[in-house]
């Protein structure tokens, strides 16, 4: 075999150098210059990075509370080289995890074998009037800003447009308009994959299907995405956005039932905002529309009965784009975010979320706390659990720790965990992007039903589990 293309970054022992061989024995990649026999490296189109400083990079991610370093990150120069990675990894025991803008909160996108970068792998393939194919590694801003110079938008975007169209769909992505289109996931029309096994595959519904479901949603657990497509609709050029304010939790879930029911914005969410006497409430709506057509202002708010309202209007691409900035500078401190994020059915929403918000300071939430609808039958991946109730409630407290401290980050971590459970007792599921110890048992339990058709796939598509092990779903 070739020798691994590697970068001038590469450094082992101290000393720049070209991997070679991999030590199964003492775990660890040997250069020409080592004397000790090892297995040789597969060639490879991009670079393998032993430098502390990449290891290191990729030892952390958005929640900054695990920190596992891996032995090497691959940004590999084409889908070839995660082939051979995974088939390597299955050779040698070795764990492997695909890591795109490293937005998760507890170590999901972490492994202690070897870390995928995906952002080498960011070209946007092509765009027509309804779809576009795009690299996993390609962020939603980087598309958004490409299909709207065609007119064109995918029909969710996620609050935070910098995350890596890979790691979304692994997950799910919600966001406003899953009250009309569902989940991210449920607006892919094809795949391209490297399964656990290190066998490429192009999938859809109809073309190898069971795959195809297994990938959405399914926590990078049959294979890494290389590659979507990606459904589009035309754009509106303009948001008009309406902020309803309410004092209390029943009205505001009133008005958000009504609103989810009629389908009356473009976009729908809303939270809970600290007040001096406990919590009030925000409706967040917003219309979509090119002019010279208008919304109709009355016909939004009829029905509503907010204490307050508040209108504004902005270009579309600026409404989705919003909260960027703020992200990046929060990324930037490096604050620990023990995020919770959870599913609750519509009959247990109010009692939950009262329970919740009645033991929850400003200070432990720390950030933002979401509270909004979305339409079951509007999703439809098997591995993304809901509630069974026709309406289910995205309740997430986007805690952040300012200034860090380990000490009250753990102890949010254990409330997430009694919240988790309270919510699990009246019927709710995780949206699975969350800072919570969950056991093996814990997920069986999280997939219920589908846990047999989740456990063949991980048996049929990684017998070896190799692949995202930070999730920590198998023994």
């Amino acid at each position: 075999m070739q020798k691994v293309q590697i970068s001038r970054r590469a450094v082992l022992a101290g000393a720049a150098a070209v991997v070679v061989a991999f030590d199964p024995v003492n775990i660890g990649w040997l250069t020409a210059a080592d004397a000790t026999p090892g297995i040789r490296v597969p060639g490879l189109d991009g670079e393998l990075l032993l430098d502390d400083a990449s290891r290191t990079a990729v030892a952390e991610d958005y929640g900054q509370i695990v920190h596992r370093k891996p032995l090497a990150v691959l940004r590999p120069g084409s889908t070839r080289d995660i082939q051979k990675i995974v088939r390597f990894a299955n050779e040698h025991g070795l764990e492997v995890a695909m890591r795109g803008q490293g937005h998760s909160t507890y170590g999901q996108s972490q492994a202690a074998g070897v870390v995928i970068d995906s952002s080498t792998l960011s070209t946007i393939r092509r765009v027509t009037r309804t779809y576009a194919v795009v690299d996993a590694g390609v962020q939603w801003l980087d598309l958004i800003r490409t299909t709207l110079a065609a007119g064109l938008t995918p029909p969710v975007a996620t609050d935070y447009l910098g995350l890596s169209i890979g790691g979304t769909l692994s997950v799910g992505g919600v966001g406003g308009a899953s009250s009309h289109h569902g989940l991210l996931v449920d607006n892919v029309l094809a795949l391209e994959v490297v399964t656990g096994r290190g066998e490429l595959v192009r999938c859809s519904p109809t073309v190898r299907p069971d795959l195809f479901h297994a990938v959405l949603g399914g926590l990078g657990q049959f294979a890494v995405i290389t590659r979507a497509t990606v459904r589009l609709i035309p754009a509106a050029t303009t948001a008009r956005v309406y902020h309803l304010t309410y004092p209390d939790l029943g009205s505001y879930l009133a008005a958000q039932r009504t609103a989810v029911t009629d389908g009356r914005f473009s976009y729908l969410e809303g939270q809970a905002v600290p007040a001096a006497d406990g919590w009030s409430y925000l409706l967040e709506g917003v219309e979509y529309y090119t002019p010279p057509a208008a919304p109709d202002d009355d016909g939004l708010l009829s029905g509503l009965a907010p204490a307050g309202v508040e209108i504004t209007e902005m270009p579309y691409f600026d409404w989705l784009n919003r909260i960027y900035d703020l992200v990046q500078q929060l990324m930037a401190l490096k604050l620990p975010g023990p995020w919770i994020n959870l599913f609750i059915p519509d009959e247990s929403v109010e009692q939950y979320a009262s329970t919740v918000l009645a033991n929850t300071t400003p200070e432990d939430a720390g950030g933002v706390v979401l509270l909004y609808p979305v339409r079951r039958e509007l999703i439809h991946q098997p591995f993304v659990r809901l509630p069974s109730s026709p309406v289910v409630f995205l309740m997430a407290i986007l805690r952040a720790v300012s200034p860090p401290d380990e000490a009250a980050t753990r102890r949010l971590i254990g409330i997430n965990r009694e919240q988790y459970d309270q919510a699990v007792a009246v019927g709710g599921t995780q949206y699975p992007v969350n800072a919570i110890p969950l056991t093996p048992a814990d997920w069986r339990r999280h997939y219920g039903p589908q846990w047999q058709a989740f456990r063949t796939a991980k048996r049929r598509y990684d017998p070896k589990q190799v692949l995202t092990p930070g999730q920590g779903i198998f023994e």
